[in-house]
C-alpha cells in the first residue's frame, strides 16, 4: 500500500467490520449463522442500512430484498455499483460475501468524500447493494437477487420459492421488513448502472500459495447444479426380502459415490463434483426409504469437460434405475458456461494495483458470484483478496486484517475510475 493513504480508512472500516462480524456469530469460533431472511440476516441489514445513512446514503429495497445504499452527486446520472452479499451457508465464514459488501461500502465512504470536495470529478452517482440469497442455502437457487435484478430469474417465481420448513421468500423477507415498499421501487425503477465492481475472498488457495494481494478474475469456471429426485417404494428395513427392495437411498448413494469417482476420469484438476445437500423421506431406521432428494454439482473451466462429465452422470443414472429398480427424475438445475470478465476492466484493475504497489496477477473463480450475472449486462470488475488455506463455507476460514484493507484501498481506487466515466463510452 502506497504511503499517503491514511490509517483512519482502515481504524474505521476495521471497526465497522468487527461489529458486523457480531451479527450470527457463531458462539467461539470466529464464524457466523447468517442464512438469507433468517433473524441474523434481518438484524445486520438493519444495522447496515444504519451505516449507510450516517454517511448519507439513501436506503432502497428492491421487490426481491436486494439492498441498495444510493447517493446522488450528479443528479439523474447513472450509478457505479458495487457490492456483494451478506447472507450465508449454514455455520460458515465471516468473510464470503459480507467483506464485499462492507468493502464497498467503506470504499464509496471514501470516494463520496473526494466527491463532495470536488463535484467536477464525478460523472456518475455511487450505489452499495446487499444482494439477497447470493448462497442459496435456505432458498435455492443461489445468486437468487442478482438473477431476478439482471431479469434472469422472474421474480414471482423467486418470490414463492420455499424453504425447507415450507416458508416462502416472500413471507421471509417480509418478516424481517426488507421487501421494497412502493416509494423504493419507484426510486429504483429509476435508477440506470453504469458499471459494477465487486470484491471478494478467493475462497482457493492460489493466491496465498503465490504471493498475490489481489487477484484479478479473468473468467468463471463453467457449472451444472441439478436436483435429482429418486424414487423407490417404502418397506420394512429389516423382514422385507433383500431382491424385493426397491430402495431410493441406495441408489442416491451409488450417485454420490460416482460423483467422486467421476473426477479420477479427467486430467487432475480440471473437474469438481459434489453432492452437497440429501433429503430422504421418511428417513426412520426401521423403514426402506421411498423417496431421496439429492443435490448434484459439476464445475469445470471446460465446456467439452463438462459435457463429458454430464454424459457420464447420466449414463450412470440409467444404471441405477436398472440395477436398484428406483426412478430418476432431474427436477429443478442451475447452470452457468464458462465466462471470461471484459478485458478493459482487467486492465483498469490492474493499473489501480499497480499505481498502489500491491501484488496482482490474474485468477479464475471457481464459485459463482452476484458478478456472474451482473458482467452479462454492464461493464464489470471482479477482485478477490487471498483466503488461509483456501478454506470456505467453514466456521474456519479466515483473511488476513492487512489484505482486507489492502483490498479496500484497491476497491477504491477502482471505483474512483468508474465515478469519473472509466469504461463507459
Amino acid at each position: 500500500m502506497t504511503a499517503n493513504i491514511s490509517s483512519q480508512p482502515h481504524e474505521a472500516f476495521l471497526a465497522d467490520w468487527a461489529v458486523h462480524s457480531r451479527f450470527g456469530a457463531v458462539e467461539g469460533t470466529g464464524g457466523v449463522e447468517r442464512q438469507a431472511a433468517s433473524v441474523a440476516d434481518g438484524e445486520q441489514r438493519k444495522w447496515f442500512a444504519q451505516l449507510l445513512e450516517q454517511h448519507g446514503f439513501t436506503v432502497r429495497h428492491d421487490a426481491i430484498g436486494n439492498q441498495f445504499g444510493l447517493l446522488e452527486l450528479v443528479p439523474g446520472a447513472p450509478y457505479v455499483l458495487t457490492g456483494s452479499h451478506m447472507d450465508s451457508q449454514p455455520t460458515a465464514g465471516r468473510f464470503d460475501g459480507a467483506y464485499g459488501v462492507m468493502a464497498s461500502a467503506h470504499a464509496c465512504f471514501r470516494i463520496a468524500e473526494e466527491l463532495r470536495a470536488d463535484p467536477s470529478k464525478a460523472r456518475f452517482n455511487l450505489a452499495v447493494v446487499n444482494w439477497f440469497n447470493e448462497e442459496g442455502s435456505r432458498f435455492k437457487p443461489s445468486m437468487m437477487g442478482s438473477s431476478v435484478f439482471t431479469g434472469k430469474l422472474d421474480l414471482d417465481t423467486a418470490l414463492a420459492t420455499t424453504d425447507p420448513r415450507g416458508i416462502t421468500v416472500r413471507d421471509a423477507l417480509g418478516a424481517i421488513d426488507q421487501l421494497g415498499d412502493a416509494a423504493d421501487l419507484a426510486a429504483l425503477a429509476e435508477m440506470t448502472v453504469a458499471s459494477y465492481a465487486e470484491i471478494h475472498v478467493q475462497q482457493g488457495r492460489s493466491m496465498e500459495e503465490d504471493g498475490v494481494t489481489i487477484g484479478l478474475v479473468n473468467a468463471t469456471w463453467g457449472a451444472r447444479k441439478f436436483e435429482f429426485k429418486i424414487t423407490g417404494e417404502q418397506a420394512h428395513s429389516g423382514s422385507t426380502i433383500m431382491a424385493d427392495r426397491r430402495d431410493a437411498l441406495l441408489g442416491a448413494a451409488r450417485l454420490i459415490v460416482a460423483a467422486r469417482e467421476l473426477v479420477d476420469e479427467f486430467e487432475p484438476g480440471i473437474l469438481h463434483t459434489a453432492c452437497g445437500e440429501i433429503n430422504v423421506y421418511p428417513n426412520s431406521p426401521v423403514v426402506v426409504a421411498s423417496d431421496v432428494q439429492l443435490l448434484f454439482d459439476l464445475r469445470s473451466p471446460d465446456a467439452d469437460v463438462l459435457n463429458r462429465a454430464y454424459a457420464r452422470v447420466m449414463e450412470k443414472v440409467e444404471a441405477v434405475k436398472a440395477q436398484d429398480r428406483v426412478d430418476i427424475e432431474i427436477v429443478a438445475e442451475h447452470s452457468w458456461d464458462q465466462n471470461p470478465y471484459p478485458e478493459d476492466g482487467l486492465a483498469l484493475a490492474r493499473e489501480v494495483a499497480e499505481d498502489l504497489g500491491l501484488t496482482h496477477d490474474r485468477v479464475m473463480t471457481v464459485a459463482g458470484h452476484d458478478s456472474t450475472n451482473m458482467k452479462d449486462d454492464v461493464p464489470t470488475i471482479m477482485l478477490f483478496v487471498p483466503s488461509v488455506d483456501g478454506i470456505s463455507h467453514s466456521l474456519k476460514e479466515y483473511t488476513r486484517d492487512e489484505d482486507l484493507v489492502a483490498g479496500l484501498d484497491h476497491l477504491a481506487g477502482v471505483i474512483r475510475r468508474l465515478a469519473g466515466g472509466a469504461l463507459v463510452n
